[in-house]
């Protein structure tokens, strides 16, 4: 037998209806089933059923009995005690069904599956046919019952609109939103969705004319301001610059000829579907197409659509799909790591989804078809868990993923191609003229492919356009021997292979040694590696082989596939590439000292600008016998890795290299080799760890020689990083006495770096006092170098020392200067931390600042893509829920953070520590004390692992001495050991 109560109240049996009688009888049944299997007293039974009290004791028995035959064996009716109690399996009843589906839909969500969110919510919404316990008479009982069932479906009714969101259904929702804000106009969650859905369909004005209205309402009638999460959307909406800035398309320096109707049917396209994909040839202009369409977007010129931003990713560059998630974090201009190491505890693809989780942007991926199985998997797996992106695609195949819309890119028509030769040629030759008919020939020959085109209208400016037109026919038996070959081979290859052989001998040349540089080059670097002059290179360009764009010069991609061809046919490929790699290992190796003084802001952009160049050149040294370059290179690369967060980028070509050379120290390379491990240990997955702890003690020996304290190595850097990596490991200690043992070195950052970390040590024995000293040492020694990273990390120390010991006014004031310097190095992640530092340090005084900054942070953290950072925001969100007594969204935001730590690493501690010590104070709370003791084991075990004394960790984390007791109380009791001491950590551990 079935029951319903989201409605009227009624019974089936079998495939009917079961006749309940009267509303006294659907009433009793009612009371029964808002708890079945609970005793509900005989008197409340009466009093619910007749308030009038008219009803005697024979009365209810006499309806008790009546139910009972009217139910048959479907239930039982039993007395217990002083009243009755229905025996129901919650399968049976509509509102125990609900409330299991509720709960599995929102779990689903919480865990990114929003599609199985959406069946299981609506299932469960589907059991509602009316008000809750419609039977029931008036009454308090029965009222709050009601408000309890109805405040579970309009949160389960949030929770289903929320899931239809991130599946992209923005439209759909609008209606649906406005209708329920209109009911409820106090509930934030419900205006904040339809914030986002209104965002989402291109209406900001009318998401934040939504905001002041709910901000109004909560104002008037509760005399509240709206929460930090609200606010969080709000100031997102205002930004009308958020950083950081996605790669805008390239600027095209030509008119675009014949394809007007097609950019406009590709914007159409993209309006109402979230995967276009442009297939064509090779050189038919679908990356011109792309930009084009994407231009339109981006300025809402899509059949009036709203503006888009957009982000345009380049792939042809990339070899294999093992750098694609990272060349699409480079192109949204997101760093891969923070000031401090988080250890890969989330992979590039996590940070891609987190940083696009609630962004409404236009991403071109141009060039897939070398790629195309892992860019279709990463768009897949983008645009099912970032509802507002939508993905405009070029590739010579389909991804071939669901919802994918084709576009195939034709060569032009006639007149298109006619006109585009024309004015290609007179852009190059003045007063050029020609018979429309020889156009017309020289075009056709060339399948209207417009990259064909431009190349042959650039020769009109040394050959008369008839001369052209002969010589193109002579050459067609040769461009088009091979009919089996794809059509790239066909015709472009055909083409560049002609207009290559136009070329002088020193013009092919230079053009095949161009081809090593994958980014561009200056005409300083084209000079030093490939010994081309100026007249040259721009000779080049006037032939349209290379691109002439902000002062450096570029090959398109197809011509550059095929002059690499010539440099290895020519013999040329090593000697070209190994100056390339030198040239590189120069560049880095110069700028590496001026990235740790004054001059770090104008150096970072000089190294950026070669970062592709970077990674072909260290890819070439490693599978070439030339492991001494490819250490170096990465050993003098390593500040602006680091400081960039842009480890992950070289940490597989690290692991490489130390499988090429095994685990013997290469002679004289014992500090490029430490150097080596700790890029390759920043790797994502099993990988990273497996390296560290076959290379970890190799490693530490060699840098222990290259520092031996009385003079200095080649590259502090990796002192402080090799601190950072081993605070949480068997052998702290030591890797603390090899940079503190620097204190008296001749490199002035190594000596401030020293002092950084001899802070800690101090903290760690329980002297504020000289670890304060130290930070303050510390800071002197980097700010008169005029390095902001180091001057960061001090600041934020000395913050740390100043709130422990209760100074909150001195704390603050440093943790804003370290604001400033993270956010000129463009530091998401580091000013996420420091924003949930300074709410720690509000949060005794001004609980509202504090919330604000720990919900800025965890947005940052969201925006960055970390982890690490965003378990530390929720663990502050989670401190405000638990002081304002809201228990069960404490617990929420502790397990939530407590999921995002990595156990292995020094900056998850502080989050760590105190999600399990709030989980205790929570399980405490409840009066659940065995749960309570399990947490407070926990969190001391977590603290245990950094080798300092317990009780000193948790105070450096900041806990109150009562905290601190709970945590220390149930491991003596348990009869455990007590803490050993030793070395403080290396990091600041919040």
């Amino acid at each position: 037998m079935r029951f319903g109560i989201l409605g009227e109240t009624r019974a089936w049996h079998g495939g009917g209806e079961v006749p309940l009688g009267g509303p006294a009888r659907r009433a009793l049944l009612a009371l029964l089933l808002v708890r079945p299997g609970e005793v509900v007293s005989a008197d409340r039974l009466a009093e619910e059923i007749d308030p009038a009290g008219t009803r005697s004791a024979h009365s209810l028995q006499s309806q008790v009995s009546r139910l009972r035959a009217a139910l048959g064996d479907g239930a039982a009716i039993e007395r217990a005690g002083a009243g009755y109690r229905i025996l129901v399996d919650p399968q049976h009843l509509d509102a125990s069904r609900f409330e299991r589906l509720a709960g599995e839909g929102r779990a689903a969500l919480a865990d990114g599956d929003a599609g199985r969110a959406v069946v299981l919510l609506t299932e469960a919404l589907e059991l509602w046919r009316g008000p809750a316990l419609a039977a029931l008479p008036e009454s308090e009982t029965a009222r709050a019952a009601a408000v309890r069932l109805e405040e579970h479906r309009l949160g389960a009714l949030e929770d289903r609109i929320e899931a239809g969101l991130r599946l992209g259904e923005h439209r759909a929702a609008v209606p649906e939103l406005r209708e329920l804000v209109a009911r409820h106009p106090l509930r934030e969650r419900l205006a904040g969705l339809l914030m986002r859905a209104l965002s989402a369909e291109g209406g900001q004005a009318e998401a934040l004319v939504m905001f002041e209205e709910t901000r109004r309402h909560l104002a008037d009638e509760l005399g509240a301001d709206p929460s930090a999460e609200l606010t969080a959307l709000h100031r997102e909406l205002l930004s009308a610059d958020p950083e950081p800035t996605p790669a805008a398309p390239p600027a095209q320096l030509t008119s675009f000829v014949g394809r007007a109707d097609e950019v406009a049917e590709v914007a159409e396209m993209l309006r109402v579907a979230r995967l276009v994909t442009l297939i064509g040839p090779g050189g038919v202009g679908k990356t011109r197409l792309s930009v084009e369409a994407a231009g339109l977007v981006g300025t809402g010129g899509a059949a009036g659509g709203p503006a888009n931003q957009v982000c345009f990713v380049e792939l042809a560059p990339l070899r294999d799909g093992a750098g694609l998630p990272q060349a699409l974090l480079a192109a949204l201009g997101l760093r891969q790591n923070g000031l401090q190491m988080d250890g890969g505890a989330t992979t590039p693809v996590d940070r891609l989804i987190a940083a696009l989780s609630d962004q409404v942007l236009l991403l071109v991926l141009d060039n897939c078809e070398h790629l195309v199985d892992d860019v279709a998997g990463l768009a897949a797996r983008l645009l099912t868990t970032c509802p507002r992106l939508r993905v405009l695609a070029t590739s010579r195949e389909p991804l071939g993923i669901i919802g994918e819309h084709l576009f195939p890119v034709r060569p032009l028509d006639a007149d298109a191609a006619v006109r585009l030769f024309s004015e290609r040629a007179a852009a190059v030759r003045r007063g050029f003229t020609a018979g429309p008919g020889t156009v017309r020939r020289i075009c056709a020959a060339l399948d209207d492919l417009p990259l064909a085109i431009e190349l042959a209208a650039a020769r009109s400016r040394t050959l008369d356009v008839d001369d052209l037109a002969e010589r193109l026919d002579d050459l067609l038996g040769v461009s088009r021997g091979n009919r089996t070959a794809d059509e790239r081979h066909r015709t472009l290859r055909s083409v560049v292979a002609w207009s290559w052989d136009l070329l002088s001998a020193s013009e092919q040349r230079a053009a095949r040694r161009f081809t090593v540089f994958v980014g561009g080059a200056t005409a300083e670097s084209a000079a030093r590696v490939c010994g081309i002059d100026g007249g040259t290179l721009e000779s080049l360009a006037d032939k349209s082989l290379l691109d002439a764009v902000g002062g450096r010069y570029r090959m398109l991609e197809t011509i550059r596939a095929y002059g690499a061809e010539r440099l290895d046919e020519a013999g040329e490929q090593d000697s070209v590439r190994r100056a390339h790699a030198q040239h590189l290992a120069e560049l880095v190796r110069t700028a590496d000292p001026h990235l740790r003084r004054a001059e770090q802001l104008e150096w970072l952009p000089v190294v950026a600008a070669e970062h592709g160049d970077l990674l072909a050149a260290l890819r070439w040294a490693v599978r070439e016998p030339e492991v001494k370059t490819a250490f170096e290179l990465l050993a003098t690369a390593f500040t602006y890795l680091w400081i960039r967060g842009a480890s992950a980028s070289v940490a597989p070509t690290a692991i490489e290299l130390l499988t090429a050379v095994g685990e013997a120290v290469p002679d004289g390379l014992g500090e490029e080799y430490a150097t080596c491990v700790l890029l390759a240990a920043s790797a994502s997955g099993d990988a990273g760890g497996q390296v560290w702890q076959r290379h970890r003690a190799a490693a530490g020996k060699a840098l222990a020689a290259a520092w031996p304290g009385d003079r200095r190595g080649r590259h502090p850097v990796t002192l402080l990083l090799w601190m950072m990596r081993n605070a949480v490991g068997p052998d702290p200690q030591g890797a603390y006495e090899l940079v503190s043992s620097q204190r008296d070195c001749p490199d002035p950052w190594a000596r401030a770096a020293a002092h950084y970390v001899s802070g800690f040590g101090h903290l760690g024995k329980g002297d504020p006092e000289a670890a304060e000293d130290a930070f303050g040492r510390a800071l002197d020694g980097f700010r008169s170098l005029g390095e902001r990273w180091g001057t960061a990390l001090a600041l934020g120390s000395l913050a740390d020392t100043a709130g422990a010991r209760g100074d909150r006014t001195r704390a603050i004031a440093l943790t804003d200067e370290a604001l400033v310097l993270t956010g000129r190095l463009g530091a998401l992640e580091d000013s996420a931390d420091l924003l949930v530092n300074r709410g720690d340090h509000l949060a005794g005084d001004d609980p509202a600042a504090a919330r604000t900054d720990y919900a800025e942070a965890a947005a940052l953290a969201r925006r960055a893509g970390s982890s690490t950072y965003l378990a530390a925001a929720l663990r502050g969100l989670g401190d405000m829920a638990l002081a304002e007594g809201d228990l069960a969204l404490a617990e929420q935001r502790y397990t939530d953070a407590l999921e995002r730590t990595d156990p292995h690493w020094i900056k998850s501690l502080g989050p760590r520590v105190r999600a399990l010590t709030g989980l205790g104070r929570v399980a405490a709370a409840r009066n659940h004390h065995a749960e309570a003791r399990r947490r407070y084991r926990q969190a001391a075990e977590a603290a245990d692992t950094v080798g300092a004394p317990v009780p000193e960790v948790l105070r450096m984390l900041g806990l109150a001495r009562d905290v601190i007791e709970s945590v220390l109380r149930p491991r003596h009791r348990a009869g455990e050991d007590g803490p050993h001491t030793g070395v403080g950590a290396a990091a600041r551990p919040r």
